[in-house]
């Protein structure tokens, strides 16, 4: 009951759900992300050709290999460093010296963060962590998303519907169709995603290699730095990328491409939510009954679309924290400033809130279903969608003015199916042609929507390690 105390509804309300989340950006995370990134720079270092440290043994490199795993009882510690340091990073150097003290690695102590500034170790610590939160619990999510699109696209590949463009009755379509839209666009954004890479950079102070080219000139600190980003992100999926030319910071371009593409397939997935509300709303999908479930406090009979809501307001405040890590991360004042480090530590939030909006709709759709048959209803009723193809049709034969005829018929008139087939009596026109409208009329009218629906089951590779 601790969660009753959250100020904000990701720690709170919503706790059970983002649990997956937390070991990639509570505070523990940040802190054990650090010391995996200082732990795996110090072993490289000292097998850095041209510095003449010595080797580590077996178990001095189990040791360091220990560090990237520390207790929450060793992230309390470090804490408890930073509140006299005021400087969190320069806590983690000191809890990992402390550590190192009291075993064989002691006369490598002042090697940890050596030649380091603090974004070295902070901005690879973070491509980590977006890394493996992505593909670890936001991917994996979107992928089933993803599966159930599909699998609706496939179930009501042929079930007619009216489709409306301005909110108006259009022409038909099928409710398939519609789902393999968002499943086409989703999986676009997923491949985007996948096939992202995060820039590091490993240069020091000013991005020129200073203080490591004073300490030892003759060792290649390029190629160092290749070889941490590549040993640093050795088993991600979404791998790390070395910046060969950057200021104190790494520009963070690649983080506003991430959350470009996050923003986007949250679009996606709003549009989706608020296309189902309506559907809901005009009882073409129903809700089933959750035993238990209240629907309102004063009305007994409703089921609320609460699951398609509460996705939409959450992807409204993961996109808009998404929109401002795009426009602010990638400037920063000359050299650097600090204000990034502030904007960072919120990344967590935006996945959060992502996050909790993937698994409203998941349980939405699982609660959902098509009512085809007052779907194929609802186009029946609308005789006027078949005004499109007969016009079409007879402008193919060369008859005069079929637009303005079928317009005077059917704008801002309700018509039947007996007035569309009188009226293609009276044509003068082809008794063939009479005949090849009747048969038109006489079924739905929903082009290619069966084919497309099922166009979008094709097999698909998930990014593999």
């Amino acid at each position: 009951m601790d969660n009753l105390k959250a100020i904000g509804p990701i720690d709170g309300r919503y706790a059970a759900v983002t649990a997956p989340l937390a070991p990639f950006f509570s505070e523990e995370a940040l802190i054990r992300h650090r010391i995996e990134v200082e732990a795996i720079y110090l072993q490289l270092l000292c097998y850095l050709p041209g510095a003449g440290i010595r080797r580590l043994s077996k178990k001095e490199l189990a040791i360091l290999a220990g560090l990237k795993n520390i207790s929450a009882a060793d992230a309390v510690r470090v804490k408890k460093i930073e509140a006299v340091t005021r400087h969190d990073m320069k806590a983690a150097e000191y809890f990992i010296k402390e550590t190192l003290a009291g075993t064989s690695l002691h006369d490598v102590g002042e090697l940890v963060h050596f030649a380091l500034t603090s974004e070295d170790v902070n901005n690879i610590a973070y491509a980590l962590m977006l890394s493996r939160a992505l593909e670890r619990a936001l991917l994996p999510a979107l992928r089933v998303i993803l599966v159930e699109l599909k699998a609706r696209a496939q179930l009501h590949a042929s079930a007619p519907l009216l489709a409306r463009t301005h909110g108006q009755p259009a022409v038909g379509t099928t409710f398939g169709k519609e789902f393999a839209v968002f499943a086409a666009r989703l999986e676009r954004q997923l491949s985007t995603l996948e096939k992202l890479r995060i820039s590091v950079k490993f240069s020091g102070a000013a991005g020129n290699y200073n203080a490591h080219l004073a300490a030892f000139p003759d060792a290649d600190w390029r190629a160092f730095s290749r070889l941490m980003a590549e040993t640093a992100g050795k088993d991600l999926e979404i791998k790390l990328e070395l910046t060969e030319v950057a200021t104190q910071i790494e520009p963070h371009d690649t983080y506003a491409e991430l959350f470009d593409a996050l923003r986007r397939t949250n679009t996606i997935l709003l549009d989706l939510a608020q296309d189902m509300w309506r559907y809901i709303s005009d009882d073409l999908i129903v809700q089933k009954p959750v035993a238990g479930e209240v629907g309102s406090s004063t009305m007994p009979q409703k089921i609320n679309p609460i699951q398609f809501e509460n996705a939409e307001g959450n992807l409204g405040l993961a996109n808009a924290l998404c929109a401002f890590f795009s426009s602010k991360l990638p400037v920063s004042r000359l050299q650097r400033d600090l204000s990034d480090s502030t904007v960072e530590r919120n990344f967590g939030t935006a996945f959060a809130h992502s996050f909790i909006a993937y698994n409203s709709i998941l349980d939405a759709l699982s609660r959902s279903a098509v009512d085809e048959r007052k779907a194929a209803a609802g186009l029946y009723e609308h005789p006027a969608v078949y005004a499109e193809a007969v016009q079409t049709i007879l402008r193919r034969e060369g008859f005069e003015k079929p637009y303005e005829a079928l317009k005077e018929l059917t704008r801002g008139r309700r018509i039947t199916h007996s007035d569309l087939e009188s009226f293609i009596q009276r044509l003068a026109i082809k008794p063939a042609v009479k005949a090849e409208l009747g048969r038109l009329i006489a079924a739905p009218y929903i082009g290619l929507a069966p084919e497309l629906a099922r166009s979008v089951n094709g097999p698909r590779r998930n990014k593999s390690k």
